[in-house]
């Protein structure tokens, strides 16, 4: 009869109210336990965030891309070029047991392409220019009776070229140095343009606010604390 009964009686029990007590002080005990824990580990803060966010973004956009030179440039196999914001130069040099003179030398700088080769040899370079070059101020010479050098002047003067012909691998633009240009070159007006597009290109890179962005962060900003019954959480720039 016992063994019927215990049989009869549902496994699931209801808990006293001080055996519930007594259990929900253990789960609180283990709660504050565990956030303790949590706590102790110190949490990064909102800057690092945004750092590592855009690093994780740069790293992945410019994965494969080549890091530039000491002129700004690149390192290719039968040449190499460096840069300035305004112009370029290109050294070819000649793998031949002869003087190289300008007779025997096919350049053809066009506005929109280049080609380069020994007269009797395969073209090193036959390609298009990813940007604009001024063919008027373009020329070209021969060094040591070898070295073919390219000087290339750039129709816009305000940006950096990530290759020289499209067929070549692209240099990471934002690791050029601005260091190596030469803005002491430039008249007033067009270097604080260009240290403008510097700054912005370093701020973009970095995930931070243009100068314009800024600007206008600073204008809402005042506005803001000059109108503090006004409700600005829904405020967006546009």
């Amino acid at each position: 009869e016992e063994r019927s009964k215990e049989a009869e009686e549902p496994k699931i029990k209801e808990l006293t109210d001080e055996e519930a007590e007594k259990l929900q002080a253990e789960l609180d005990q283990k709660k504050e336990g565990a956030q303790q824990m949590t706590e102790g580990e110190p949490e990064p803060k909102d800057e690092e965030k945004e750092k590592s966010g855009s690093e994780d973004e740069e790293d992945e956009e410019d994965k494969g891309k080549l890091k530039p030179n000491s002129g700004n440039g690149a390192d290719m196999p039968n040449y190499r070029w460096t840069q300035t914001l305004g112009e370029i130069e290109l050294k070819i040099p000649f793998n031949v047991t002869f003087p190289v003179k300008g007779k025997d030398v096919i350049c053809e700088i066009k506005k929109h392409s280049l080609k380069v080769s020994l007269k009797g040899h395969p073209p090193i370079i036959d390609d298009k220019f990813p940007k604009e070059v001024k063919m008027e101020e373009s020329f070209w010479t021969i060094e040591d009776r070898k070295i073919l050098m390219v000087h290339l002047e750039k129709v816009n003067q305000m940006e950096w070229w990530d290759r020289i012909v499209e067929s070549d691998p692209p240099i990471n633009t934002k690791k050029v140095n601005p260091e190596n240009s030469k803005l002491s070159d430039l008249d007033g007006e067009t270097r604080s343009m260009v240290e403008k597009m510097m700054y912005d290109q370093r701020q973009k890179a970095m995930g931070l606010p243009t100068s314009e962005e800024q600007k206008k962060q600073d204008v809402l900003k005042k506005f803001m604390e000059q109108h503090p019954e006004m409700d600005f959480s829904k405020a967006k720039f546009c």
